[in-house]
């Protein structure tokens, strides 16, 4: 059996079921929106078991042999917000993602991603030393709360770029000299700047052992909110030189990832920069119209064979 859990109408999640669907594989939906509706029972001693019942369904988790796990915040679903994260359903709420995700911790089942390798997109500065360490260049960064160490970074560097330092998405943009009249913000905000790097910037999926480039070309600082800057975005498919796609491989690896999203840029001289490892890719966009990426990822889930709890 497999297993998904997030929200029915997340694209993601929608398209990887639909494949699976088309495959004849049974994939059973743990949908976070029904989440009062259900109950869970959690055992761990000599080994974990697991059982989920909602709807007159009673699912174990023991028959489960792979999983595609994309939960969205237990206290974001409507019904629990409406409720508030102190009221009965809001402690259920948390409760069942906090088994749930213990299962997926401990599960031997394939999971898609576990939530511990999620863990280094938390922080951009030790994931970019994970991405060194695995062969990409990655762009010279400084992480301050220092107005005066931001301003010499910006002379230094001439052009530069600023971002979250969390895994919480933010727009990346060039620092102007409008925003730079604002440094003194940075001491009450942690800021990470880095040196902005001219090139072709690439999304590249990596599903197990394949490997899906898409190569992006914009004038806007970053691709995803092209139209605020009124700039256009071409997408088409590509085929990355062999050595970057063995690195990909080798990056997703290292981070304990089966399915990832790798951020390239290839500048000028040929040289590949990374930039960060999303281990939870949004990746339909990416996807159309051929859907690669989520037959890849149904297909990964499917080759998955049941084994023993550890």
């Amino acid at each position: 059996m497999i297993l998904l859990w997030g929200l029915a109408g997340d694209r993601p999640i929608a398209s990887v079921r639909k494949e699976l669907a088309c495959m004849e594989r049974t994939a059973v939906l743990i949908d976070q929106r029904a989440v009062l509706e259900m109950s869970i029972e959690l055992s761990v001693e000599r080994r974990i078991a697991c059982v989920v019942q909602w709807g007159g369904l009673r699912l174990d988790l023991e028959r489960v042999a792979a999983a595609y796990v994309r939960p969205y915040d237990p206290l974001g679903v409507p019904d629990i917000a409406k409720a508030g994260p102190l009221s009965a359903e809001g402690r259920h709420a948390i409760a069942l993602y906090e088994a749930l995700r213990l299962w997926g911790e401990m599960t031997s089942a394939l999971v898609v991603n576990r939530m511990s390798a999620m863990a280094s997109n938390g922080s951009k500065p030790y994931q970019l030393e994970l991405i060194r360490a695995a062969g990409f260049a990655v762009p010279e960064t400084l992480v301050t709360t220092d107005p005066e160490a931001a301003a010499e970074f910006c002379d230094r560097l001439g052009t530069v770029v600023y971002k979250s330092v969390s895994g919480v998405r933010s727009i990346v943009s060039r620092l102007t000299q409008k925003k730079r009249a604002q440094l003194d913000a940075v001491a009450v905000c942690p800021t990470q700047f880095q040196e902005y790097v001219r090139g072709i910037d690439y999304r590249v999926h990596v599903v197990g052992d394949d490997v899906y480039a898409c190569e992006l070309v914009s004038e806007a600082d970053d691709y995803r909110y092209s139209e605020r800057q009124g700039a256009a975005v071409i997408r088409r498919q590509t085929v990355l030189p062999m050595e970057c796609e063995h690195r990909c491989r080798a990056l997703a690896a290292s981070l304990d990832l089966p399915v990832a999203g790798i951020d390239l840029r290839r500048a000028p001289a040929g040289e590949w920069f990374c930039f960060e490892v999303n281990p939870s890719p949004a990746f339909s966009w990416f996807d159309a119209p051929d859907c690669r990426i989520a037959k890849g990822i149904a297909a990964l889930l499917a080759r998955a064979r049941h084994s023993k709890w550890k």
